[in-house]
């Protein structure tokens, strides 16, 4: 099974997993473009994606949707309530009713040979989720865009071998920053992105010693910095009491807003 965050942050966000034979993306939040060229650096096309899971309707998830929907013809997944709203989003433009796939948390269901189990998410948007891939034993999630974490997202990141997890932004620096108050509000908010610090806390809940890979994804421009987010994750970490782990017991980076992460094979 291969992984690779393509683009991942405030202003783009698009995650590739595929094995051999079956090839998917989660989100398409950056150009057409931009989606082609991260397929040929992992070596695809265009013609070879067999699906497309969509987390939300956010513009940042799927301002390229349309495009290379209409080019290619790949199936869309989502969840009733987020493809009612790519639907009413003009931005997207027309796409083919028939593409579109309805998904509910925890239901899973196939694409060639990989196993998609959605998962419920915290976010302001119509019906949310992030998603867990698996091919054989091997599994990957993506989980981003959630203003808080429970027990129920804990056991749902359990037992994985790569994880693109969000730590949006240092708190203080969103505290001082330009943002006007509802939409700082907004962000810290049960609905809104998690914190570098929760972040932390949540992957000191999931990790394992056969978990390979932690990208620490959907990086706020505004409201943090790179190391920032990857020091902050580490010392959470290493000081949490739930487990004998130290952040540099794992292969932790921080996936790019422009730029391909390294290509993971497990």
């Amino acid at each position: 099974m291969r992984f690779c965050a393509f683009a991942s942050g405030s202003s783009g966000n698009c995650t590739y997993a595929g094995s051999d034979s079956t090839h998917i993306l989660v989100d398409v939040g950056i150009s057409g473009k931009r989606v082609d060229l991260a397929l040929n650096g992992a070596g695809l096309a265009g013609r070879d994606l067999n699906g497309i899971l969509i987390t939300h309707e956010h513009s940042d998830h799927i301002c390229g949707l349309g495009v290379i929907a209409r080019k290619y013809g790949i199936p869309i997944y989502a969840t009733a309530g987020t493809i009612e709203a790519i639907k009413k989003d003009k931005s997207v433009g027309q796409i083919d009713p028939e593409l579109f796939n309805e998904v509910k948390a925890d239901n899973k269901f196939n694409i060639g040979d990989l196993t998609v189990n959605p998962m419920k998410i915290s976010h302001d948007a119509a019906d949310p989720v992030g998603y867990r891939i698996s091919y054989g034993s091997k599994k990957v999630a993506v989980c981003t865009d959630l203003g808080k974490y429970d027990e129920y997202t804990v056991e749902a990141l359990k037992g994985l071998d790569v994880l693109l997890l969000e730590a949006n932004h240092d708190v203080k620096m969103l505290q001082l920053g330009p943002y006007p108050y509802p939409l700082k509000q907004r962000i810290l908010g049960d609905r809104g992105h998690l914190s570098n610090e929760l972040s932390g806390q949540l992957l000191s809940r999931v990790l394992h010693d056969n978990m390979k890979y932690i990208f620490l994804g959907h990086l706020s421009k505004e409201n943090n910095l790179p190391e920032l987010a990857y020091e902050a994750v580490k010392t959470e970490v290493t000081l949490s009491p739930l487990n004998e782990y130290r952040g540099d017991d794992f292969c932790i980076s921080v996936a790019k807003r422009s730029e391909m992460s390294e290509l993971i094979a497990i």
